[in-house]
């Protein structure tokens, strides 16, 4: 018998992995805390854009009727939506079947590149019309808290270019692996960012 407690589940790589099944959970609880702290930035930047979002923070100018495309937003959701079930794919791989982890990373990775193409297309598309950050303070809140998740999920693309290349350059090591899992959390975390981002804006906004 052992004292130990049971290690959770949901952060952890099982007992065939050994030393990084061992160290998982005392890593990816510590990455919790980190995005729980990146929260209260999202937090902060969308309280920014609440307070803004009346007809006094566009300055005359145009409103979420005029700039949203609605379809737009819904395939970008779409497709970042997809993105996290193939990076929990990816995640299901690493831990049962690691032959299939290489393709599901890139299956995540290009349906992420696909969100922040169309992101970027309808953001320069809303320059182009005059609607850039410095025409309003609605705008600037806007486009600070759709840019601070397009940066993140920029960065969680370059994030998982490394690990592939890690991945081809030194194998399933334990490092690696406890690197790949928070590469997970980081990903889904981004997606539930985004559903209150879809929410709250462009919902909202077009309601």
């Amino acid at each position: 018998m052992t004292d130990r407690a049971p290690l959770h589940p949901g952060l952890n790589l099982g007992p065939r992995h050994g030393a990084a099944h061992e160290q998982a959970e005392t890593v990816l609880f510590g990455f919790w805390v980190f995005l729980m702290s990146d929260l209260i930035l999202f937090g902060l930047f969308l309280g920014t854009y609440a307070s803004m979002a009346n007809p006094m923070g566009r300055a005359g100018g145009s409103g979420p009727q005029e700039l949203f495309s609605l379809a737009s937003v819904a395939a970008q959701t779409g497709l970042l939506l997809a993105s996290s079930y193939a990076m929990g794919m990816a995640g299901i791989a690493l831990k049962h079947r690691p032959s299939r982890l290489v393709p599901w990373t890139l299956a995540a990775l290009g349906l992420a590149v696909g969100f922040l193409a169309l992101e970027l297309r309808d953001l320069s598309g809303m320059v182009v019309a005059g609607a850039g950050p410095g025409r309003s303070g609605w705008l600037s809140s806007f486009f600070a808290l759709v840019g601070l998740h397009g940066l993140h999920v920029a960065a969680a693309c370059l994030w998982a270019v490394v690990m592939l290349a890690q991945l081809r350059i030194f194998g399933p090591s334990d490092a690696v692996k406890t690197r790949f899992l928070r590469l997970a959390l980081f990903w889904h975390f981004l997606d539930i960012v985004w559903i209150g981002i879809f929410s709250v804006v462009f919902l909202g906004g077009l309601a």
